[in-house]
C-alpha cells in the first residue's frame, strides 16, 4: 500500500525560493476551501493531490521533467513544468487565482477537460492538467500535457497524480539547452523572414534598417531567456509594436481582431527561418489592449495606427538597440 505523500521528502522535492514563497506557495488549504474550489471548478480533486498540497501547498519542484513517448512543444521526449498551482485563491498561481485553472480555460482557450494544476516554462504556451474526460467529474483523473502551440494537442503523462509526482525527473536527464540555444541563435541571426514579414521589412521608409533592428531585439530576447519567445516583457512588447507598425504600413486595420488574425504568420509561425515556432494569443491580445488603453494605438482616418508619440518612442528604442 502506498505511503504517498508522507514518504515524499519535502526538502528534497520543493525548491522553496523567495519567489515561490511569495507568488505560489500558500498555507495548507482547509476542507471548506477545498470544497468551495471543487464546486467552482466542477471537479472533485483527487485525494492524493489534496493530501500532497496539505503537506506543502504549491510551489516550484526541484525535479521538473516528465518523460513522454511522443514529442511535445518543449522537447521530443518529455514535458517540463515550472510549478504546482496551490489550492486557494490568494496567489496568482493558485487554482482559483488570477492565473488559475478557470482563467486558462476561459481566457486562454484551453479545453475544459478538468483542472489545470501545473504551469510550464513557456509561460502559457502549455500546461499540465488533471483530465476527467474518461472518469467523470468525481472519478480519478489521468494527468495530461496540453500544448497550446499544437492546437491544444493532449499528451498522456500518467494514470494518476501520484504516478505523475513520482515520475518527475531532474532536467539534467534531458538537458539540450545549449543545442536549443545554438539553433535559436542561428534562426535569429540568419533565418529568413517569413513570407508574410519579408515584403513588409523590405519596404519600410520610417526605419530603413528595420530588418537589422528586429534581429537585434530578438537576439537580446534570446540572450535574456536562452530561448526565442515573446511574452509580456518590454523587449517582447517592442517586437509586438514593430510587427503591428510594419503590417499597418501596408494594410488598413479597422478592428483589433483583424490584426490578431493577421499576426501569426509574421514571426510566430515563420517556418524554419526567423520564427518563435509558436505563440500564446493572450500575450498579443494583452499588448493590444494595453497600447490602446494608453492611447499608443489610436483610431484615425487610416484605421488603427500607432500614435505619433509612440512611433517616435519605438524608433528611439530601435536606434538604441542598434547602438546609435
Amino acid at each position: 500500500m502506498s505511503n504517498f505523500p508522507d514518504d515524499i521528502d519535502l526538502k528534497d522535492f520543493w525548491d522553496d525560493s523567495a519567489y515561490a514563497r511569495k507568488e505560489i506557495t500558500d498555507a495548507p488549504p482547509s476542507d471548506e476551501l477545498i470544497a468551495e474550489l471543487e464546486a467552482e471548478l466542477g471537479y472533485r480533486l483527487p485525494a492524493s493531490y489534496v493530501a500532497f498540497m496539505k503537506r506543502h501547498n504549491g510551489g516550484n519542484p526541484r525535479k521538473t521533467c516528465f518523460p513522454t513517448e511522443e514529442s511535445t512543444s518543449w522537447a521530443e521526449d518529455h514535458a517540463a513544468i515550472t510549478s504546482f498551482l496551490s489550492i486557494g485563491r490568494s496567489k496568482n498561481y493558485s487554482l482559483g487565482g488570477d492565473l488559475g485553472s478557470r482563467f486558462m480555460i476561459e481566457e486562454w482557450g484551453y479545453p475544459d477537460l478538468g483542472v489545470y494544476i501545473c504551469d510550464c516554462p513557456s509561460a502559457g504556451h502549455d500546461m499540465v492538467a488533471l483530465d476527467y474526460r474518461e472518469c467523470g467529474p468525481d472519478g480519478e483523473p489521468q494527468v495530461v500535457h496540453v500544448d497550446q502551440e499544437g492546437d491544444y494537442h493532449i499528451t498522456f503523462l500518467a494514470k494518476d497524480f501520484e504516478t505523475f509526482v513520482r515520475g518527475l525527473v531532474d532536467e539534467e536527464v534531458f538537458d539540450t539547452s545549449e543545442e536549443d540555444f545554438q539553433q535559436d541563435l542561428l534562426s535569429v541571426t540568419r533565418g529568413e523572414f517569413s513570407e508574410a514579414l519579408a515584403p513588409l521589412v523590405a519596404d519600410f521608409p520610417p526605419f530603413p534598417r528595420i530588418g537589422e533592428a528586429i534581429r537585434a531585439v530578438a537576439l537580446q530576447l534570446l540572450e535574456d531567456k536562452r530561448y526565442f519567445a515573446l511574452h509580456a516583457d518590454p523587449r517582447s512588447y517592442l517586437l509586438y509594436d514593430v510587427q503591428f507598425w510594419l503590417y499597418q504600413q501596408h494594410h488598413r486595420i479597422d478592428k483589433r481582431q483583424q490584426y490578431l488574425d493577421a499576426y501569426p504568420p509574421l514571426i510566430a509561425f515563420g517556418g524554419r527561418g526567423f520564427s518563435t515556432g509558436g505563440y500564446a494569443p493572450g500575450f498579443v491580445e494583452d499588448w493590444f489592449k494595453a497600447r490602446f488603453n494608453a492611447r499608443e494605438l489610436v483610431e484615425s482616418k487610416a484605421g488603427i495606427v500607432l500614435s505619433e508619440a509612440h512611433k517616435a518612442k519605438v524608433i528611439e528604442q530601435l536606434q538604441a538597440t542598434l547602438g546609435r
